[in-house]
């Protein structure tokens, strides 16, 4: 895959220097050079050449060989946005994210890997950004190749990368403020090696949300994670007495047909990494979650900020 800049940088820079500030990782500078991908104004040259203004640099990063451990299954996906670099789909919910051992073969990844093997993209490594739950549903964010994954990397660390969620939550107690930003340390469960707990001794953690609508003693709420710790929302949504309905491991009672989290992960806004151009991708509600607001006279077509 080929990637092109134009240099502006009035003082004279090494080549590797400039890639460098381009986001090209030393592991990526390293396979670019063992192929020979390095050019300066179409003539072939070597990553310690001098570049200056006006010069037109170009990369040929080399294609990735498809990981045995992942197995492409054909099945298809919800396709919410794709170009060059990226893809973005809506997972259902009782999929997992990346497969295990225990299931080689039923996972988000193994579709994905599907889908490249049929579509013969010559990348075939999966690069998962952002992941999520087995029973969480929403938009996973995949970087098509590792330059891409790189740099989407690099916008996570630097929170520019926004994911916003809706989740319905037990208030029994009227517990909930119209917008609060949670801010409780979360830690692994001692007694448990999958769930979380609120702990003084915890990582920093940090939930935002606001209550949409009122449905007796449910609500809906819009969450906007400011860090990203395992089982975050559950975890500090239970600490506040107000359990995800359908959150059985966290003491969430089910409702009229939701048996599992209610929780979907519904927009995610960034900058692409390679043309700057700002994305906002939404994805529509589980069917479990839409048919429960669509009783309750909500509707979910006219769901925004």
């Amino acid at each position: 895959m080929r990637f092109e800049w134009v240099v502006t940088e009035k003082e004279t820079k090494l080549l590797k220097f400039f890639l460098r500030d381009q986001g090209v990782s030393r592991k990526l500078l390293s396979a670019i050079k063992t192929h020979n991908g390095f050019s300066v104004n179409d003539l072939p040259c070597f990553a310690n050449q001098a570049v200056v203004s006006g010069d037109r640099v170009a990369i040929v990063i080399p294609d990735e060989e498809s990981h045995e451990t992942v197995v492409p299954v054909k099945r298809p996906l919800e396709i919410l946005y794709e170009d060059r670099d990226l893809l973005v789909v809506n997972k259902p919910r009782a999929l997992a994210t990346i497969p295990s051992r225990q299931n080689p073969e039923s996972s988000l990844a193994n579709w994905i890997k599907g889908y490249y093997v049929s579509n013969g993209y010559k990348d075939q490594v999966i690069h998962i950004v952002t992941r999520l739950d087995r029973d969480t549903s929403g938009i996973v964010l995949i970087a098509k190749h590792r330059f891409s994954h790189h740099s989407c990397d690099r916008l996570l660390r630097e929170s520019l990368i926004t994911k916003e969620y809706r989740a319905l939550v037990w208030d029994r107690d009227n517990r909930l403020r119209d917008h609060e930003l949670i801010d409780l340390p979360i830690a692994r469960d001692k007694d448990s090696i999958i769930t979380r707990c609120v702990a003084e001794d915890g990582k920093k953690a940090l939930t935002e949300y606001w209550v949409m609508k009122s449905f007796g003693p449910i609500k809906l709420v819009k969450i906007h994670l400011h860090t990203g710790r395992t089982h975050q929302i559950r975890v500090h949504f239970k600490a506040l007495g107000c359990p995800l309905v359908g959150d059985s491991l966290y003491g969430g009672a089910k409702n009229d047909g939701i048996d599992k989290q209610a929780l979907h992960c519904r927009k995610i806004s960034l900058i692409q990494p390679f043309n700057q151009q700002p994305l906002t991708i939404k994805a529509p509600y589980p069917r479990d979650m839409s048919d429960w607001l669509m009783t309750k006279g909500y509707d979910c077509s006219k769901d925004e900020d």
